[in-house]
């Protein structure tokens, strides 16, 4: 039997007209500048001017990341489109994949099986356009900063202190560390430089933070880029850049709106990576599902011990956030995976590696529960080839944590598998 893939799956979906799902959403039109029939940025004015109450926030992290995959996106996704069918008014918000992964072994980030954003492609590669801004005044300060060197270097720049790199949005290794400047007097000052992908620029992560293109600017501004001959910091204020990135940024900023397989309106912003930086979407379009929905459904990237810690310890706080509930996704695969089992024979029932593997979920779960204080539910991401005996270990060993697990067959059934 032909199990359909997630690109046959998204490809065969009807997506409705972006409009129909901004008016499900409760947005406006005055606030929808549309991209094609599928996509549409949303006005962040509709925050300062609408006047509904925020819904509830409900975060969903995971176990420790392994090869066999854990599921948060799949598991947002299916979550919200679940919530919707039990007659709840829910979104959805998620971070932009970078190109990078794509290309690479992870494939891309646009949720899996019957729980997935659409159009998946457009998601996938080049959306709104909103990485290649993010690169274009990322390149733009290192321009800068080169040139202020070149023409005389009056802030006394060591180049050997320059902490600012230049960015593209792939897996290039080629360019991690170069030598750049090279060709005579006019051609700039040679020195070592490099290439981080675009999701790794701190432009990044200070777009996802902001409130507004004010609160940009300014954070812009506050970027160190070198240090002076005598150890002082240079600013991107200091480069006088901040102003010329923050136009760059004007359309950027503004939250992405999308739709999952089963219609329910999904805010797609902003990617930083969870390991260089908070790795969540953007506080507005969080704000914006929050203002539009009684629940709106996020995900921190990586394990709880990173991407759940730096969105309750960074965004929480910046933004004046609280989630009431908390899901810890967790397969029976990577659980075996954590208790020594090969990737290649994860599908073999193993209760032992199983029981090796459970103190990595029921340390986040205490995390979550006791260094938090927040509410917390074990999401088990079904795969086929789960058996009985290993879903009823999970499910057991959570109970006499105090916390109670429940299967997840969104992959395979989208909100139905959810509810």
């Amino acid at each position: 039997m032909h199990v359909p893939s997630d690109i046959e799956i998204a490809q065969s979906c009807q997506m409705r007209p972006i409009p129909e799902i901004a008016a499900a959403a409760g947005v406006d039109p005055r606030y929808l500048e549309l991209y094609g029939n599928y996509k549409a940025k949303v006005d962040p004015r509709l925050l300062r001017e609408s006047q509904r109450g925020d819904g509830k926030l409900i975060l969903v992290t995971a176990i420790n990341p392994t090869p066999a995959g854990e599921g948060k996106t799949t598991t947002t996704v299916g979550l919200a489109d679940a919530l919707r069918r039990l007659g709840k008014n829910a979104l959805v918000a998620l971070r932009e994949p970078s190109l990078g992964p794509v290309f690479g072994v992870k494939g891309g980030a646009a949720g899996g099986g019957y729980a997935q954003v659409v159009p998946m492609e457009d998601i996938n590669l080049h959306f709104t356009g909103d990485f290649h801004a993010i690169g274009a005044a990322n390149n733009l300060c290192a321009a800068m900063l080169d040139n202020h060197i070149q023409q005389g270097n009056a802030l006394g720049i060591d180049v050997k202190k320059i902490t600012w790199k230049r960015c593209v949005d792939m897996n290039d290794r080629q360019l991690r560390n170069i030598v750049d400047g090279l060709g005579g007097r006019m051609q700039g000052v040679p020195r070592e430089d490099g290439f981080d992908i675009t999701v790794a620029s701190e432009i990044m992560a200070v777009l996802c933070l902001s409130s507004g293109i004010l609160d940009l600017k300014e954070r812009l501004g506050r970027m160190v880029v070198a240090y002076t001959y005598d150890g002082k910091p240079v600013t991107a204020h200091d480069l006088k850049a901040e102003g010329a990135m923050a136009a760059l940024l004007k359309d950027a900023l503004k939250p992405n709106l999308v739709q999952t397989l089963e219609g329910t309106p999904a805010f797609i912003h902003g990617g930083p990576f969870a390991n260089i930086a908070h790795g969540c979407n953007s506080v507005m379009a969080t704000r914006l599902a929050m203002r539009l929905a009684d629940y709106a459904v996020t995900e921190a990237g990586f394990g709880a011990d990173l991407g759940a810690e730096k969105f309750l310890d960074i965004k929480c706080r910046l933004a004046g956030l609280k989630p009431s509930a908390v899901v810890v996704v967790a397969t029976v695969r990577a659980l075996k995976n954590h208790g020594g089992v090969p990737k290649a024979e994860l599908n073999a029932e193993n209760l032992e590696a199983l029981e090796k593997g459970l103190p990595n979920l029921l340390q986040h779960v205490d995390n979550i529960k006791n260094v938090y204080g927040l509410p917390c539910v074990v999401a088990i991401n079904a795969f086929p080839t789960d058996t009985a005996a290993e879903l009823k270990l999970v499910e057991d060993k959570c109970r006499a944590l105090g916390v109670n697990a429940a299967l997840s067959e969104v992959w395979a059934k989208g909100g139905e598998g959810g509810t």
